[in-house]
């Protein structure tokens, strides 16, 4: 393999790590409600933001 390819892989596969961290922690999840709601980052819309994913969370359905 080519050097150049090689960085590229590790690159994508970086990438591809930071995405998947940005989804198990919410950040990318927080960065849709801002835009959604027109809002900048800020101690209250992140209380504004945990409060609807606890009412989401509550109003699934749980198996068994």
């Amino acid at each position: 393999m080519r050097l150049g390819r090689i960085v590229a892989l590790v690159g994508r596969g970086i990438s591809l790590c930071r995405d998947a961290l940005r989804e198990i922690f919410d950040e990318n999840a927080y960065e849709r409600f801002l835009a959604r709601n027109e809002l900048v980052s800020s101690r209250h819309a992140y209380g504004s933001f945990l409060r609807e994913q606890a009412l989401a969370r509550s109003r699934r359905h749980r198996c068994c």
